[in-house]
């Protein structure tokens, strides 16, 4: 069976199998539904598919009656504080994010700019599947708006969210990898507005990605070069749609993934304690870094939305998840790398510190991922079949999302994927020798 993940923020697949346009059609008509009209904003990443699908979802959106605001290629942070600026009722991000470039995606935004949370988005699946949807009239059309790009305005908000001036003053070289995504056209001038001497590299959006769009080590050698050989302060790299941030020190060494929000939330809490909103799958070191400045952390199922709504819950002062996901909540409720530059780069000029140094201070914990390919029908019974045997051995079962289990050597997560079909291993360790044992541990069960 070929892959198609419907999940609370969207939709995605292979483009041309699972992920057509007539798909693309019917998901925006049924969103326009939903939203009984109105103004709806769409922007896409740099795909070779996005102008495609990008047709589809505005014929989508026009025959339900809706008001088109279309974006072009725009990251989808900048379109989701569009949606607030323009006033408008929704957006549609045309992206597959991490994925690789045989995907794309529908990714749907509601009026407050933050995604569908899981009621809204069943409510948006059953629309979808009964097939009803509104119409416009030959009469009724309405139009497709071109419009200013929304990035100068997610400058100035950003600009106006951090202390500019101290970092203006430190005159930082920055080396920044835009995977030749949306975030080509934000990020470097986010760096220059900041007076950064900017390293940029992979920032033409019309060039292919040229390397998988995921920012985490083995897709940083270039980034580590470019840092070393221009004796950058730090280095970054975006995603395709400017949601996730990896990070490379000043010394050239690539960061895990899960090292970006251990990061921002040490740098958070030192200046503002509270509560820090992550997922279950996220490495114990957050919990270790808000024990250790007097915070705490609230743990959600995997997933952006279940992040936001934690933040408003809870009134967090940081969000993120260990795929590089960082929310601050003073720009917006939602994944913003460009609002993590900010945040990192505020901290090392305030405090003359290197990022390296930081890093040091850190909790040293082993985490290890693993991926399982499953058909799609079967994702469920694989980890029906992993809890029973948890059961039988005994072993107290955390059900948040999917099976963690906390053993004395370390914990275990098994879930399933909310944009691919397969299933994650998620481990973490103190020593690397216990990780890899915990991972051949689950690997071991799930075959059984």
């Amino acid at each position: 069976m070929k892959p198609l993940k419907i999940g609370i923020t969207g939709v995605r697949g292979i483009v041309g199998e699972t992920f057509t346009p007539e798909l693309a059609v019917d998901f925006s008509e049924a969103f326009g539904t939903y939203l009984d009209r109105g103004r709806i904003l769409v922007c896409r990443d740099t795909r070779p598919s996005g102008p495609m699908i990008r047709s589809a979802v505005i014929a989508g959106l026009l025959a339900a009656g809706c008001e088109v605001v279309d974006l072009g290629i725009c990251p989808t942070p900048s379109m989701q504080l569009a949606v607030k600026w323009l006033k408008a009722e929704g957006g549609i991000a045309i992206t597959a994010g991490h994925n690789p470039w045989q995907w794309n995606a529908l990714k749907f935004v509601r009026a407050d700019g933050l995604y569908l949370n899981p009621t809204q988005g069943e409510e948006l699946l059953d629309i979808f599947h009964q097939g009803e949807f509104a119409k416009a009239t030959w009469d009724t059309i309405k139009q497709t708006v071109q419009t200013a790009n929304p990035i100068e305005e997610h400058v100035k908000m950003l600009d106006e969210s951090f202390d500019g001036e101290a970092i203006r003053s430190r005159k930082l070289t920055v080396a920044v990898d835009c995977c030749n995504g949306a975030c080509s056209f934000l990020s470097p001038k986010w760096l220059t507005t900041l007076g950064c001497e900017v390293l940029a590299v992979n920032d033409d959006p019309n060039a292919p990605f040229p390397h998988a769009p995921e920012p985490k080590p083995e897709t940083m050698a270039q980034l580590c070069a470019v840092v070393k050989a221009g004796r950058a302060a730090i280095g970054f790299a975006h995603d395709a749609d400017g949601e996730r941030l990896g990070i490379v020190t000043d010394l050239g060494e690539p960061l895990s993934e899960e090292m970006t929000l251990a990061i921002a939330a040490d740098i958070r809490l030192r200046k503002k304690k509270g509560v820090v909103v992550t997922n279950v799958s996220t490495s114990a070191a957050i919990d270790l870094i808000a024990a250790r400045h007097g915070g705490s952390v609230v743990r959600t199922p995997v997933g952006q939305a279940y992040i936001s709504e934690g933040l408003i819950e809870h009134n967090g002062v940081l969000g993120g998840e260990g795929s590089g996901g960082i929310t601050v909540p003073e720009v917006h409720l939602t994944h913003d790398s460009a609002a993590a530059i900010g945040l990192i780069l505020e901290y090392l000029a305030q405090n003359g510190e290197r990022i390296s140094d930081l890093v040091q201070q850190l909790p040293q914990l082993t985490t290890l991922k693993h991926n399982v390919a499953v058909e799609p029908h079967r994702l469920y019974s694989v980890l029906q079949e992993f809890r029973a045997t948890m059961e039988q051995e005994g072993v107290e079962v955390d059900s948040t999302d999917g099976i963690k289990v906390t053993l004395p050597s370390g914990w275990v997560h098994v879930r399933g994927s909310n944009t691919e079909s397969i299933i994650r291993i998620i481990v973490e360790a103190e020593e690397k020798s216990k990780a890899q044992e915990l991972l051949e541990w689950a690997r071991d069960r799930i075959k059984k």
